[in-house]
């Protein structure tokens, strides 16, 4: 598939309160879509001090670590744990706020992570890693091609303490493109195991079999390709060997890959996957979509009609693809 433009949302005028209480302890995993498509988190498990620049189209991303290093795809998880509660939030009719307060314990327990002491250590070097990774960006809009730089996080502090000194509650205030991404939806769901996943490759797939995946019957990539979107570091020849590894594991959730002819990768989803949103879209639809509102984020239009769809009473549709090309024809006039 075509790659999107990366780029925040558009702002909502909402009024909103001082902080979002974390406070769900239902709230399903979600992820921003634009690093689903993008490689912005680091793949190492060693401090990653590289400028990554990444391009597609006239679009460039740069992304700049801190002195501590890029954040990593393990990182990632304080940010998925937001996006989860801001959206069962939203969903729930609650009011939100790019300032979150977060129990600590209850971040860990839900990212399925140890709750003993050096695992507090480990989530402040987060958050600094959070905090310090600056990603750059050019937008094109028209002919107008606009340069925005960002966190991650804008800023974090522990705002309360055990008196052993072990960290319980922390405030955390998102950057305003991650927020932004969030009150639009531009956000998928991630199956409750993929914090299982240890090996970085293994959760950085499986979140591009999500966001390019999705419920078609499969999809194909070049290994080439899925290489660089993957950001891996490694040689081609390394990250072939470990696709063919994962392949033999079968231990992504929800998604198998296989290595067809070609040096093609392709993704199912496997027998078992739920998925509860929404009409199922094949792969020409998109391709038919992105020819009736050029320009325009379609997985952000995707997410945009199926709500648009439940909020309709999730009528039976006799073709959902032409429903959808329709819906983005309508967006883009």
């Amino acid at each position: 598939m075509a790659e999107q433009p990366f780029h925040p949302p558009p702002a909502s005028g909402a009024v909103t309160p001082d902080f979002f209480l974390c406070d769900i302890a239902t709230a399903l995993p979600k992820d921003d879509m634009a690093s689903m498509e993008h490689p912005v988190f680091s793949l190492s498990t060693r401090p990653d001090r590289r400028v990554l620049d990444y391009a597609h189209g006239t679009t460039r991303i740069k992304i700049t670590p801190s002195v501590k290093g890029l954040a990593t795809i393990h990182d990632k998880d304080i940010l998925i744990y937001c996006i989860s509660q801001l959206v069962a939030a939203l969903n729930a009719g609650r009011d939100v706020s790019k300032r979150l307060e977060l129990v600590a314990h209850d971040l860990l327990k839900s990212t399925r992570r140890e709750t003993g002491g050096d695992s507090y250590r480990r989530l402040v070097e987060a958050f600094e890693r959070l905090a310090g990774t600056r990603i750059t960006t050019n937008i094109v809009t028209g002919d107008v091609e606009t340069t925005t730089g960002f966190g991650l996080i804008e800023s974090w502090q522990v705002t309360r303490r055990t008196r052993s000194g072990r960290m319980v509650s922390v405030s955390v205030t998102l950057s305003d493109w991650l927020y932004r991404a969030i009150l639009s939806r531009s956000v998928l769901s991630l199956s409750p195991d993929y914090f299982a996943l240890r090996k970085p490759l293994e959760r950085r797939v499986y979140e591009i079999a999500r966001k390019h995946c999705g419920r078609q019957a499969s999809w194909r990539v070049s290994m080439t390709v899925l290489h660089r979107k993957s950001g891996s570091a490694s040689p081609l020849r390394v990250f072939r060997k470990m696709i063919r590894d994962m392949e033999a594991a079968a231990a992504l959730p929800d998604y198998e890959l296989s290595v067809a002819p070609g040096d093609l990768v392709l993704v199912r989803p496997r027998m078992d996957v739920i998925e509860a949103d929404g009409p199922t879209l094949p792969p020409e639809a998109m391709d038919a979509a992105r020819a009736a509102a050029p320009g325009l984020d379609i997985y952000a239009l995707e997410a945009d009609w199926r709500r648009y769809w439940a909020a309709s009473g999730k009528p039976r549709l006799r073709s959902p693809a032409k429903a959808f090309v329709a819906y983005c024809a309508k967006r883009a006039s």
